[in-house]
């Protein structure tokens, strides 16, 4: 096995600071953290999600379909982390505007989120062409990150209104 990537070492690390307890802070009061922490829990609510659905696809419609499922979820998981990064670079060059310090390189982070742009289209094309699987299972992995991402919202509109 070769080194981890950075992000599972983030992803790592970031779960051992997180309490599931853990009060949240008013809407005026959200850090960059608490934003972090939101991300992550959308992203593991993806892989749960993914965990119950691939015995319930594999038996139902076979293991292509499990492979579409899995391919949209991990989409579906990059994309949330991929605009979790470019909001947090957009951020720091916000704050960098008013207090001096190293600002992030926003040409780099763009580079990259249009990338994984490209990647994603040339996955979806190869992965629909050549797996004869449900289109419906790759459909419900790409909705994973939109189904975590409101029940992440619900969540924190629950918590500022009571």
């Amino acid at each position: 096995m070769g080194t981890p990537r950075w992000w599972l070492i983030e992803l790592v690390e970031m779960t051992k600071n997180m309490e599931m307890g853990a009060e949240v802070p008013a809407l005026d009061q959200f850090t960059d953290d608490d934003f972090r922490l939101t991300v992550l829990r959308a992203t593991r609510l993806i892989a749960i999600l993914t965990l119950v659905g691939i015995p319930i696809v594999w038996w139902k419609l076979g293991w292509p379909s499990v492979a579409l499922l899995v391919l949209g979820s991990a989409i579906s998981g990059s994309g949330i982390w991929e605009w979790r990064r470019l909001m947090s670079a957009v951020m720091a060059q916000m704050d960098a505007e008013t207090t001096p310090g190293k600002k992030p390189r926003m040409a780099m982070i763009l580079i990259g989120f249009f990338l994984r742009m490209g990647v994603v289209i040339a996955l979806l094309y190869v992965s629909l062409k050549y797996l004869d699987g449900s289109v419906y299972a790759l459909a419900a992995g790409l909705l994973m990150g939109v189904v975590s991402l409101t029940v992440e919202g619900i969540r924190l509109v629950r918590l500022w209104t009571v």
